[in-house]
């Protein structure tokens, strides 16, 4: 026990002030995550939408997001995190308020868009933000500690979303709304006057100098011309594609085969936020030094994909929720690792093209995965759906391991 604690607050150790409270920024924004995982339910219960009504909606959402991503890349280089993060928190606000006001299908997908639109300019800002107040030896525990952030308030999120929304479905636009709000202030409050990495900086000039030098060498490379960044990229595609069925049809399959109410749905999902708070940090930091990036992501990916195809036969509630652990354990060995493959390959002028760039793999992932995901699950049933997402992810699991193998030879990532 003194081992496993000692492990657990060493997990911790080194981190800087400003990762916390960007940690902390985040916890209060994803706490009012409750209208994604319950958007599906909201218009097949409350609007009466069809399935492939539904899917096209959610394709809004991921269309949004891809132009968010680009977006908000973009701007971050041009004016700096801190602005592009201020202006995503403020401007969403009114935008969940008018939400619930829409409840046509062009309507609804039109809304849709622009509030994803919006947010998602927060992302890849928000990343490059980490990586300026992290020292270069605790990027990847940075990374992480951001995501047990998200995963924190999406445990508490869905969880009271699904209270609310048996209230009525507007109360949970109404608390995302309240949430990016107190996020906003918290934000614009400690980070207003902070200097981007005036620490950091020095506490890293050896690292700076190092990749001064390399600069000198060979000239910075384009994110939207860097061909291996570029098939990276297309793999995240298809692997957000399949993973990403947890925020889409999983919930309705969780309401339409198991019958389970709004708030035993969110209980579920909150269950995985919950598994990520507690056990991601130390898991990152147990298998960082020991393990390869690309050994790392081929396990989290193959033990992603088993835990899709687990959902293939019925053993109850309790088995549903061995399926979401490990479905967790796989995000955990996987996502925190794509940030820290995106900002290696980028330049201090270019990360916000870099994390823009990575960020579009799940905005174009979300254009397709939800309608994709509806479409064979009214056409051919869940047991298709789960067993094409696992046998996609398994496929996944061999491609990052060769296209992370193919950078290391390059630059040595890994």
């Amino acid at each position: 026990m003194k081992t496993f604690l000692k492990l657990y607050i060493d997990s911790y150790r080194g981190l800087s002030p400003a990762a916390w409270l960007l940690a902390l920024v985040m916890l209060i924004n994803r706490t009012g995550s409750m209208v994604i995982p319950f958007l599906g339910i909201y218009m097949s219960s409350e609007l009466g939408f069809s399935k492939p009504q539904i899917g096209i909606v959610l394709g809004c959402f991921g269309l949004g997001s891809v132009f968010g991503s680009w977006l908000g890349g973009w701007l971050t280089d041009k004016f700096g995190n801190f602005k592009i993060q201020m202006w995503s928190l403020i401007l969403v606000i009114p935008l969940f308020l008018i939400l619930p006001q829409f409840r046509s299908f062009h309507g609804l997908a039109a809304m849709i868009f622009l509030l994803t639109l919006v947010a998602d300019t927060f992302r890849p800002a928000n990343s490059v933000s980490v990586a300026r107040y992290a020292k270069p030896e605790n990027i990847t525990r940075a990374y992480s500690l951001n995501r047990m952030a998200v995963n924190l308030g999406f445990s508490i999120g869905p969880a009271l979303g699904g209270f609310l929304a048996k209230i009525s479905y507007d109360w949970i636009f109404y608390g995302n709304a309240l949430a990016a709000a107190v996020a906003a202030v918290v934000f614009i409050y400690f980070f207003r006057n902070r200097k981007p990495n005036v620490a950091a900086e020095k506490e890293s000039n050896q690292a700076k100098e190092t990749e001064v030098e390399i600069a000198e060498q060979k000239p910075t490379r384009n994110a939207y011309s860097d061909g291996l960044f570029i098939i990276f990229n297309i793999i995240c595609v298809f692997f957000n594609m399949a993973f990403f069925q947890l925020l889409g049809t999983l919930p309705l399959y969780y309401k339409e085969i198991h019958l389970l109410e709004p708030d035993q749905i969110g209980l579920l999902l909150g269950f995985s936020g919950f598994v990520i708070v507690l056990f991601e940090m130390i898991l990152v930091h147990m298998v960082e030094h020991r393990f390869s990036v690309k050994q790392i992501m081929l396990w989290g990916t193959v033990i992603a994909g088993i835990s899709y195809m687990m959902l293939n036969v019925d053993y109850g509630i309790p088995w549903l929720f061995l399926a979401m652990f490990l479905l967790s354990t796989g995000e955990m060995l996987t996502l925190p690792f794509l940030a820290t493959v995106s900002i290696s390959r980028a330049s201090k002028s270019n990360q916000g093209a870099y994390m823009g760039f990575n960020s579009l793999s799940f905005a174009v992932a979300n254009v397709f995965c939800a309608y994709l995901g509806t479409y064979i699950a009214e056409h051919f049933g869940y047991n298709i759906l789960w067993t094409g997402a696992g046998t996609t992810l398994l496929i996944c699991a061999l491609a990052y391991y060769w296209i992370i193998n193919k950078m290391d030879k390059e630059k040595g990532l890994a």
